[in-house]
């Protein structure tokens, strides 16, 4: 090999090594990125950037002008309109503001309840529900949080008062303006929620289906539960708990014999160059365990 060759060899190696070393650098600052977007439980975030406080509060005020105008076309009966006031005031609302959206996209379930659009009163009352969950899930993480910076500083009273002051009866603590705010929010989440839930269980139960009707049940047994509800709400979720599992079991069964005679169609197609037909192989039920079994009756069919 000659010198030139060698001095070659060299620069290929070296701009080997770099070009390793770049790509383990980028592998290890997308790691670095990847276990920052890791909280502790394993869930993955995203940063929500949010509007300065004046330009939210602006947006906010449209949105809520737009609402306004869609709960006069609602009252009107003119609920095509109205959806699309809704979806205005959606359009302009922070989209990490999960409460005002969770209400929008309610009432937008509303409007398509109206109209009969059953399958999109069901998506966007989905909708609802799902920013409401985050509500849910950001409040339970400042209570836990709460709790521990709690217990944290009763460690360290503990350590400081005196035995007699320790012994003393704990004053009541009273609820502040924060506090108040809190149980505020969780009551109107709830309202929501309910208002959420009814709709979409209602949506599912007219869709029909099996898969709709078992939904619109899980519904129903969520708003079963829940204490903030209407005597006539809650007259109408025992009576549809009541009518929906003999529908839900009929269209299982109506659903579960289409799906065989499309498989016997198609496994006809397929064994018929043999001389067999499906007619040879015999589906037999366990009503014990709802399960099937297959037998091969080779003579059958002939």
């Amino acid at each position: 090999m000659t010198i030139r060759s060698l001095s070659s060899f060299s620069r290929q190696q070296q701009e080997g090594h770099s070009e390793m070393a770049a790509t383990e650098e980028k592998a290890k600052a997308a790691a670095d990125r990847e276990e920052k977007n890791i909280e502790n439980d394993g869930q993955e975030t995203e940063a929500v950037e949010k509007f300065p406080p004046e330009e939210e509060a602006a947006l906010l005020a449209e949105s809520n002008t737009s609402k306004t105008e869609a709960n006069s076309l609602f009252a009107s009966s003119k609920y095509e309109a109205a959806i699309t006031k809704y979806d205005e005031a959606v359009a302009t609302c922070p989209n990490y503001l999960d409460y005002e959206l969770a209400v929008l996209r309610s009432n937008i379930a509303a409007c398509h309840l109206k109209l009969e659009q059953w399958k999109e009163a069901v998506s966007t009352a989905t909708a609802a529900l799902d920013g409401l969950d985050r509500i849910d899930k950001e409040e339970a993480l400042r209570v836990d949080e709460a709790a521990k910076a709690k217990a944290a500083e009763d460690d360290v009273e503990e350590e400081i008062v005196s035995s007699g002051a320790g012994s003393a009866a704990t004053a009541p603590i009273e609820e502040d303006e924060e506090d108040a705010k809190r149980r505020k929010r969780k009551e109107d989440v709830l309202r929501i929620r309910a208002k959420a839930l009814m709709r979409r269980a209602r949506a599912r139960s007219e869709k029909g289906g099996w898969s709709d009707l078992s939904g619109a049940e899980e519904d129903y047994k969520l708003l079963a539960q829940m204490t903030n509800l209407a005597p006539a709400d809650a007259k109408l979720v025992r009576t549809q708990l009541r009518l929906l599992p003999p529908r839900t079991k009929a269209a299982q069964e109506k659903e579960t014999a289409e799906m065989w005679s499309k498989l016997k169609d198609l496994g006809n197609g397929i064994l018929k160059p043999f001389g067999l037909s499906t007619e040879n192989f015999q589906m037999v039920k366990d009503e014990k365990t709802g399960g099937y079994s297959m037998n091969f009756n080779q003579g059958a069919g002939k």
